[in-house]
């Protein structure tokens, strides 16, 4: 069933509301019907439904429909790949995001969601038209002979109320703010104009008069490679005179500094510039063993013997990604794994992922598991995980260790409690410490020493893992003398209560959990290799 609206729609901005009215309760609200934004920019799509029944199973967006045929989620669009991600939930509302917008991403957007009832499948009439557009730099002649009028031109009018900006030769002009700019010509003069907020995104550097004058072109804006790789940042330039030099640099230098003479680039940097005449070249940056910190943009500049390339014109953005584990719960018992990256890598978007188990790849043909950037693992699982991309074998990504242990060190008037892993973990991990489930905010340390009276529970976890905390252990134990060993804490789950369990392989232990303020359920285990036994009574 199709909704469709009842009333008139009198507004278009983004913050405007067009409702969309269905019937016996069913409706969907779309906060905009229409968005006209920038090629390479992001857009949120936004809108909320409700329905009389039933429970949502399935929600998505769509831009083709035909008749009798379910619409394809953009989701699953390769077109869409890395590019596209779905926000909200299923009973409010749902927002869809577009980065890296692309002409031949202009269509009308619409939302479907999918109930457990029968005939339970909506969408949502008129839906949103987007039109993506770039800038151009329009060159219209006045009535003298030695004036232009130039207009930053659009192919649809863009949301809001933009603010322009101009570049002339390269630098950036302080008037004037709006779309057309009307100026007295010279043949070497080149202009572009951008929309403030998106610098980047600026129109093509353009000759009013002529195809001789000065001016660069980037053969990308942006760039998303992984760290330890290599990068080549390319553009083209033109200079109406002979060029005497040519150097690269980042953006946020306030004096532009040849990246050769940059001691943070020290031997990973490199020029190769290519000229076709006198005037006209090309030149390619090369960065080696890239590191996050070369994160930046960076500019190509280049000099005549009376000019140089304006420093403010805006060139290729280079985000430099490490590979992440991260880890969300799944069923019980198991939780997923996701290798994923800060960016969509430029030359590889939609790549194949490979996954290692304790540092040995995990192939599997039958299975797609492991192509795929999500691996689902058990909750015990104390094995080492990591990933990487098919081609970029080497560019690992920070091994996960899977399970945190406290192990009490020694049992006197003070206990030190001991967060471990079972691996060396990266950087300068951070420890958390909860004590009955709240943070202990005045220790960082992997150690933490109690009182041998205490009766509160603890776990620890590593700040940015939090996710991954260790099992509780519960204080105010007492050891059955037969065993002075360390020992370890595993979980189990008894009566709906999560037990920490002391135990050594041969030994008896007796455990006290805390259940109440004055009542304490004690357990009394017997562990051997062939099975668990326990027993209890109340203390």
């Amino acid at each position: 069933m199709a909704l469709r609206t009842t009333g008139s729609v009198l507004m278009v901005f983004l913050w405007s509301v067009a409702v969309v009215l269905g019937q016996n309760g069913w409706s969907v609200t779309y906060t905009t019907q229409s968005i006209c934004t920038l090629e390479g920019s992001t857009v949120e799509l936004t809108c909320s439904y409700i329905y009389p029944r039933g429970t949502v199973t399935s929600t998505f967006w769509f831009t083709k429909m035909e008749t009798g045929v379910e619409p394809e989620d953009l989701g699953q669009d390769p077109e869409y790949a890395g590019r596209l991600e779905y926000h909200g939930d299923k009973k409010n509302g749902h927002n869809l995001r577009i980065t890296d917008l692309r002409e031949k991403d202009s269509a009308t957007y619409k939302f479907r969601f999918i109930t457990d009832q029968t005939g339970g499948r909506y969408y949502g009439d008129p839906g949103v038209t987007l039109s993506v557009t770039a800038l151009q730099v329009k060159v219209t002649p006045t009535r003298s002979a030695t004036s232009k009028t130039l207009t930053c031109s659009t192919t649809c009018t863009l949301t809001g109320s933009p603010t322009y900006i101009w570049y002339k030769n390269g630098q950036s002009l302080y008037w004037p703010t709006s779309q057309q700019y009307t100026f007295w010509t010279s043949e070497t003069e080149s202009y572009s104009c951008a929309v403030k907020g998106h610098e980047d995104l600026h129109s093509p550097a353009v000759c009013v008069q002529g195809q001789s004058c000065y001016r660069v072109t980037y053969t990308k804006r942006r760039i998303c490679v992984l760290k330890g790789s290599t990068v080549d940042i390319s553009c083209t330039y033109l200079g109406y005179k002979s060029t005497t030099s040519t150097f690269w640099f980042r953006s946020v230098k306030s004096t532009p500094e040849g990246l050769t003479r940059d001691p943070g680039y020290a031997g990973r940097v490199k020029y190769t510039d290519k000229k076709t005449w006198r005037n006209e070249g090309s030149s390619i940056l090369r960065i080696t063993d890239l590191i996050e910190e070369d994160s930046a943009e960076y500019r190509f500049t280049f000099k005549t013997n009376n000019f140089e390339w304006g420093h403010s014109f805006p060139g290729t953005t280079l985000t430099v990604t490490g590979l992440q584990v991260k880890v969300t719960p799944a069923a019980e018992g198991q939780r997923t794994l996701t290798c994923s990256t800060t960016c969509t890598l430029t030359d590889n978007p939609n790549p194949t992922y490979i996954w290692y188990k304790n540092g040995q790849r995990l192939d599997e043909p039958t299975s797609q598991q492991h192509s795929s950037n999500m691996l689902v693992v058990w909750d015990s699982s104390v094995n080492i995980y990591s990933c990487a991309v098919e081609g970029q074998e080497g560019l690992h990504s920070p091994v996960v260790c899977f399970q945190v242990k406290v192990t009490p060190q020694q049992f006197s008037a003070y206990k030190t409690l001991t967060c471990s892993t079972t691996c060396t973990l990266t950087g300068n991990p951070t420890y958390i410490w909860y004590k009955n489930g709240q943070n202990v905010q005045d220790n960082s340390s992997p150690m933490y020493s109690i009182s041998s009276e205490d009766a509160d529970s603890y776990y620890c976890a590593v700040k940015g893992h939090e996710e991954l905390r260790s099992p509780a252990v519960c204080e105010y134990s007492t050891i059955v003398p037969y065993s002075t060993q360390q020992v370890s804490c595993i979980q189990a789950k008894e009566k709906g209560l999560t037990l920490s369990i002391i135990t050594e392989q041969k030994y008896i232990f007796l455990l006290i959990v805390n259940i109440t303020s004055i009542k304490y359920l004690v357990f009394y285990i017997r562990w051997s290799k062939e099975h668990l036994s326990v027993s209890q009574s109340l203390w």
